[in-house]
């Protein structure tokens, strides 16, 4: 059936708002019989990069550093879009800037449409620093669809 969405990627940063954007990409693929590819990016661990982060995020914070949260997360993510009824569920995880590493994954996979939650896109550091859902929108070449998480 034509313009029934193939792949969808969706981004997770282990937060609960990130979480609530795969529950809705997993409800779309599972409708639409796609595949779906559950991303995290990462940062090597760092303590003065971690640091930094924190300073300029605080308790907003969702930088991942280093492969194992990563890891949890897809997997914590994977879970929650198999009780969402998503069958083809693969996860992905990658060191690198989320926007990149969301856009680079659906290059590879030929994904039509991205999904990731609207964190960021009404808070002051992402309208100083960009967010990643304004970034990906920008930037997909694909459909995207920003969830309302918060």
């Amino acid at each position: 059936m034509a313009g029934v969405y193939r792949t969808v990627v969706v981004g997770t940063d282990g937060s609960d708002t990130s979480f609530r954007a795969v529950d809705r990409a997993a409800a779309l693929a599972r409708d639409a019989g796609a595949r779906l590819l559950i991303v995290s990016a990462y940062q090597p661990a760092d303590d003065d990069s971690l640091t930094r982060e924190k300073d300029i995020l605080g308790a907003e914070s969702y930088q991942l550093v280093g492969s194992a949260p990563a890891e949890d997360n897809v997997g914590r993510a994977r879970d929650r879009a198999a009780r969402a009824g998503a069958t083809r569920i693969e996860t992905v995880v990658l060191t690198g800037d989320p926007v990149d590493v969301l856009r680079q994954v659906a290059g590879q996979h030929e994904a039509d449409l991205i999904v990731v939650g609207n964190r960021g896109l009404n808070r002051l550091a992402g309208r100083i620093l960009g967010s990643v859902p304004a970034d990906i929108a920008r930037r997909a070449g694909v459909d995207v669809l920003i969830v309302h998480t918060t």
